[in-house]
């Protein structure tokens, strides 16, 4: 029996073909981990759904989308605002005309065919006379009684706070035409709204003042250094807000003279070098900083005049463009003639008419 258990595993073996070379194993299991980890690759790449390609309709008779306003959207709005509309009327002079323009003044800022007012490059003028006896009696009527100082209190105490939920932040564009429409948005809900000023405009803020309550109709009935509430008035009705086209976006400011001179009023070139690298090589009068609160920036270069000829302000990470800004600015209110910008440095010379009137005091 053992014998022929032997001979039947020998017949088996004989029977068994060959085991596969080593090459083709090696070739079956690359094949099969490519083949499992193609297959994981699609259960985890593949989409939930596929979008679907929606045909192009070949009909000529398709309307096309364009800018041109349809006559169901009640276009051109008719503004009965009696002033002219501006990015900013607290930041630029209207008194001051452009050399150039940076976009054609054919492009309005509110779209093609949007207001009732032609734009010229830098405002949309009033169309009409203006009455202005007439919008003095409206204003006085909806704002009708002056508040009583308990009034006056309670809408301080509500509305002064940071936390408060009707603030608008006021930044370098200052009063812009858009501001004027989240003002009222805000007041038809609430009586008063919170204004926090920041940036350039903080340099003169009875000018910012001024354009809140003239442009508004507003008033005006608490200030704490660059914080404002300005009050709607007794008979404000929100049903009947004024209408304000807003402005589609930010148009490019125009080009106007150059604001420092190669040489100075009333000096040689060699005493405008003299004075420029006086001015910086003196220690900085003070640090500006990136949007922050310039109340006192006039007040303590005038004084500085005083005792100095030259005065640099140090205006690291402010920016160019607020630089030449501040600049403008402090020679309008000090007043003084700016003699450099450079590496955001601001170099002021007082002048030689306040030099002459400090040598020579009236008696």
């Amino acid at each position: 029996m053992l014998n022929l258990h032997r001979l039947s595993l020998q017949t088996l073996n004989l029977i068994r073909p060959p085991p596969p070379p080593p090459f083709l194993l090696l070739l079956q299991s690359s094949t099969i981990s490519s083949t499992t980890h193609l297959h994981e690759q699609d259960i985890y790449d593949d989409p939930p759904f596929t979008p679907l390609k929606t045909p192009k309709s070949n009909n000529p008779n398709t309307p096309h989308k364009t800018l041109i306003p349809s006559q169901d959207q009640n276009f051109p709005l008719k503004s009965d605002l009696p002033f002219d509309f501006r990015y900013s009327y607290s930041e630029t002079d209207p008194n001051v005309k452009p050399i150039g323009f940076r976009e054609p003044p054919r492009y309005s800022p509110f779209g093609p065919g949007r207001i009732d007012r032609e734009w010229n490059g830098v405002s949309a003028p009033a169309v009409g006379a203006v009455d202005s006896e007439r919008l003095l009696e409206e204003r006085e009527s909806v704002l009708g009684e002056p508040l009583t100082e308990e009034e006056i209190e309670g809408l301080v105490e509500r509305y002064r706070h940071s936390d408060c939920n009707r603030q608008i932040n006021l930044g370098k564009g200052g009063v812009t035409h858009n501001l004027l429409d989240d003002i009222h948005n805000h007041w038809k809900r609430a009586e008063a709204v919170r204004i926090k000023c920041v940036g350039v405009p903080t340099l003169d803020m009875e000018n910012v003042c001024f354009h809140l309550e003239d442009k508004t109709s507003g008033k005006i009935i608490y200030r704490c250094i660059n914080i404002l509430l300005l009050y709607r008035g007794r008979n404000y009705d929100p049903k009947n807000k004024p209408v304000i086209p807003l402005m589609l976006y930010k148009p490019l400011a125009p080009i106007y003279p150059k604001l420092v001179n190669n040489v100075a009023d009333g000096l040689t070139f060699e005493e405008t070098k003299e004075m420029r690298n006086k001015g910086l090589n003196s220690p900085p009068l003070m640090k500006l900083t990136r949007n922050g609160v310039y109340v006192n920036v006039v007040a303590r270069v005038r004084e500085a005049f005083e005792t100095e000829e030259v005065v640099r302000l140090d205006c690291s990470h402010v920016g160019t463009s607020d630089c030449k800004k501040i600049g403008v600015k402090l020679r309008d209110l000090v007043p003084c003639i700016p003699i450099l910008f450079k590496d955001e440095k601001i170099v002021l010379w007082r002048g030689k008419d306040t030099q002459q009137s400090q040598d020579n005091p009236k008696q």
